[in-house]
Formats: C-alpha cells, sequence, structure tokens
C-alpha cells in the first residue's frame, strides 16, 4: 500500500543523510519533498499541512541543530510524525469489558469491504479472543448482503441470526442481540446497510439502529483504494456517529496510503485493524509506530516475528532447526514442503520480505514470483511424488519426473525447476553449519555473495525464483 509513498521518503532519506548540517535551505527544500510525497500518496490536505509544519517546525529547532547526525535526526522527526499523524499508540483492543453481549456495530459504504471485514473480526475474535460470536445482517436491503454473512460465518466458525429481505432492520438487530443473551454469546457483530455514497437516508438509518443497539464499539470501515475520498466518508460518518475505531480494507492493494494516513485526524478515532487480503484471516490489529517504520523501509520484525508465533508448528520447527544445525543431513521434501505451507499460512513470502529491515522494497518482486499459483504448483508436484522419492529426491529420474510432472498438471521442466530449488536449499544449510556460514549465507541472500542475491541485480535468492 505505501510503495510509492516509502520510495519518495526513502530518496529524501538518503539525501538528508548525507547532509553534514542542516540548515534553513535544505530543511525548506526537504519539507517541499515530504508535503509532494504526501500529496501524491493521495493524503488529506488538511493532514498534509499539519504534518510538514510540524515537521518543518522541530526539524530547526533544538534537537537537529545539537545532533551529531543531523540527517538521522530529521528522519526521525518525520517518523515520530507518521506515528502521530495514524494515532500514535497503538489502539486499546476492542471494547469487550461489558456485560454479554458486547455489541459491535460496523457501518461504512457499499463496496468497502464491510461484510468480508466481519466475517474476519468474527474470526479474530473466536481464534484469538477465544470468544463465542454471533453475526446478523441489518442490510435487509439486498438479499445478496444477508447470504454473503451467512456463508462467512459458516466458513469462519460462527453462528448467523437467521434474517429475511424486507424485515425491520432495528427489530432484528434487538432479537439477534436477545438470543445472544439467552444462549450465552460473548460478541454481536451487526452489519449494516451501505450506500454507493453517502446520503441521508442511510445515515438517518444507521443512527436509528445504534441507538436501538446501544453498542460497545462502533466501528467505521473505509477502503483504502479510495484515498482522499476515505477522509470525505470517514468525515461524514464521524459526524453521525460516536465512532470508536476504524477499520482500514484493502491495505494489500495499490492504494497511495493517503487513507492510512488521513482517517485517524479526520474522525479523531483510532484505525484498530488493517485488511490485508481476501482470506478470512487476512485482518491484523494496527499498529501506528511499525506502520511508520514500514514506510521507512525499517521493516516490522515485531509484527513478523507475532505472525511466526502463532502461524508455525512449534513442534516442526524444532525438529527443522534440529536438522539444520546438522548442516541440512535428513531434510528432504517433506519439511520443503511443511515450510512453503506455512509460509503460505503466514500470507506468503512477499509478506515476510515486506516485514524485514531494507528488503521492503523487494516485497512487489517476491509476490511477483512467488505468488499464490506457484506455490501451488509446487505443492502439487511433491504431493504427486512418492513417500520414497519424497525421502530420497536424488532416486527421481526421467520416468520418475514424467510421472510426477502428468500427476500434477505442470511440465517436466518445472519438476526439474523444483528438485534444483530443493539441492540449492540443502547447499544453503550446508553453509550455515560451516564456521561463518550464517554471515555468507546473510551476504548471499542480500547480494553481497557469488550467488547474486536480493540486492545488487542478482534477482531473488536461490530457490525463490521460478
Amino acid at each position: 500500500m505505501f510503495d510509492n509513498l516509502s520510495g519518495r521518503l526513502d530518496s529524501v532519506a538518503q539525501r538528508m543523510r548525507g547532509q553534514g548540517r542542516i540548515t534553513e535551505d535544505n530543511i525548506q527544500e526537504t519539507v517541499r519533498e515530504v508535503r509532494m510525497a504526501l500529496l501524491e500518496a493521495d493524503v488529506a490536505l488538511p493532514v498534509v499541512r499539519s504534518f510538514t509544519d510540524e515537521v518543518k517546525k522541530r526539524a530547526l529547532g533544538a534537537e537537529v541543530a545539537k545532533s551529531l547526525t543531523p540527517g538521522q535526526a530529521f528522519i526521525k522527526i518525520v517518523q515520530d510524525e507518521l506515528v502521530r499523524v495514524m494515532g500514535g499508540e497503538a489502539a486499546e483492543p476492542l471494547n469487550l469489558s461489558v456485560q454479554p453481549p458486547a455489541t459491535i456495530l460496523v457501518a461504512g459504504l457499499q463496496g468497502s469491504g464491510k461484510t468480508t471485514s466481519i466475517g474476519k473480526l468474527a474470526r479474530y475474535l473466536r481464534e484469538r479472543e477465544k470468544k463465542k460470536v454471533l453475526v446478523v445482517s441489518c442490510d435487509v436491503y439486498r438479499p445478496a448482503a444477508i447470504e454473503q454473512l451467512e456463508t462467512l460465518a459458516s466458513q469462519v466458525g460462527v453462528e448467523a441470526y437467521p434474517v429475511s429481505s424486507g424485515d425491520d432492520p432495528q427489530r432484528m438487530a434487538r432479537k439477534a442481540i436477545d438470543h445472544a443473551r439467552r444462549h450465552y454469546f460473548d460478541v454481536v457483530l451487526v452489519d449494516t446497510a451501505g450506500r454507493t455514497t453517502v446520503d441521508d437516508a442511510m445515515m438517518d438509518e444507521v443512527k436509528r439502529l445504534h441507538r436501538a443497539v446501544d453498542p460497545a464499539e462502533t466501528l467505521f470501515v473505509v477502503d483504502a483504494m479510495t484515498g482522499q475520498d476515505a477522509a470525505k466518508t470517514a468525515q461524514a460518518f464521524g459526524e453521525a456517529l460516536p465512532l470508536t475505531g476504524v477499520v482500514l480494507t484493502k491495505a494489500d492493494g495499490d492504494a497511495r496510503g493517503g487513507a492510512a494516513l488521513s482517517v485517524r485526524q479526520i474522525t479523531g478515532a483510532p484505525i484498530k485493524f488493517m485488511g490485508l487480503g481476501e482470506k478470512t484471516d487476512a485482518l491484523e490489529p494496527f499498529h501506528p509506530d511499525r506502520i511508520a517504520s514500514r514506510i521507512l523501509g525499517k521493516g516490522d520484525v515485531v509484527s513478523l516475528v507475532e505472525e511466526v508465533e502463532r502461524s508455525v508448528d512449534q513442534e516442526k520447527a524444532r525438529k527443522l532447526e534440529q536438522k539444520l544445525r546438522k548442516g541440512g543431513k535428513g531434510f528432504d521434501l517433506e519439511d520443503f514442503r511443511e515450510q512453503m505451507q506455512q509460509i503460505n499460512q503466514m500470507g506468503g513470502m512477499g509478506s515476510m520480505v515486506e516485514k524485514m529491515p531494507g528488503l521492503g522494497q523487494y516485497a512487489d518482486q517476491v509476490k511477483e514470483q512467488m505468488d499464490g499459483s506457484y506455490v501451488r504448483r509446487q505443492l502439487a508436484m511433491i504431493d504427486s511424488m512418492t513417500p520414497r522419492e519424497r525421502t530420497r529426491p536424488d532416486i527421481i529420474n526421467g520416468s520418475r519426473k514424467r510421472r510426477i510432472a502428468a500427476g500434477s498438471g505442470v511440465q517436466v521442466q518445472d519438476v526439474n525447476r523444483l528438485l534444483k530449488q530443493f539441492k540449492q536449499m540443502q547447499k544453503m544449510m550446508k553453509q550455515v553449519k560451516k564456521k561463518g556460514g550464517a554471515q555468507r549465507l546473510a551476504q548471499q541472500l542480500m547480494g553481497g555473495g557469488s550467488g547474486g542475491g536480493l540486492g545488487g541485480g542478482g534477482g531473488l535468492p536461490p530457490g525463490m525464483g521460478r
């Protein structure tokens, strides 16, 4: 989402780091470039003005003038201001410390990803918060919306309260909450009707619904792709409802980031969650400091570690670590398959690279070369092998390759590439075992070694290309 903004700010950062002394002239020029970067990112104009004014005021102050590395001090100011604009500290979690059931009202325009976000939020609450969740659709004008929410509820393992087209929204919401109370549900998620644009009828209805259910949380869902329009929509909903939080959707798309940098200041409500894909688990809490770090190319190691802890089978990871310590001895295609599956569960290699310090710029390249269809082909080839072939890949001769290719719907060349990547992975593991091998491996991944890694125009690391 922040690729263009990251690129512009990175070029600003590079120039500032080379400055031995900060003057009013080069501050003026740099702030002008920061302003252009924000405008190109479709950040709302009032937010741009506030941001650049604060950066300029602090940059001309004592904290930069007295710094031994003024360029670094300036970048720190930009990072601090990015964090402030997006809300400062991470928002408090959802307010569920009320008499059950805690009601969460979700509002937003039609097409913003509102219903999908409810499905994701239901799964988040069930799996991570261990809550019993009920969802109810009060978009009684569109049968497709009711069916969509029922389907999502079934997928994520929660109950959907039955609603029919034409029912009264307020009455159905109250009945759903009463049902939740009698059947010991912890949370009720209420989906509201949306329109393609803000209008009086929609706002009147959502206000009446809010009064009817008296929610513990009122969340506004906004599409990150809408840029400055998101700020206008957010302002309208913020004036109509006492918003307690924002859910930013489609943050994995080619949005320029303007919504994320605008909506907090416009509504006064913190961004609580960010949707990063179509899958029902593609929802993560929003941390302004971590997002600011990603924008400035510093990665987000904390989020990556949290994702690994949630997604990786710790017992399998321990066994793989033992094989790694032995220089890859015993590492076979079954292990290779498990690694690809676990990476896929964490949003893919591109998502992981995006969170690694200094590697965010390569995320799109990795996503392009290791998209979902690529991983599925790799897994299909390994699944088409016999157990003996997986543990002893060296026995895979020409006839076996043809059988594997036919069984997985690929070409023999694809099987050859898979086996080559597996051998490269084994070779990398042997390097780690040798003295200084970890350092050499890191150099290779970053392009400093003979293999040509992420840097130096060498493409992707061994085993990551097609």
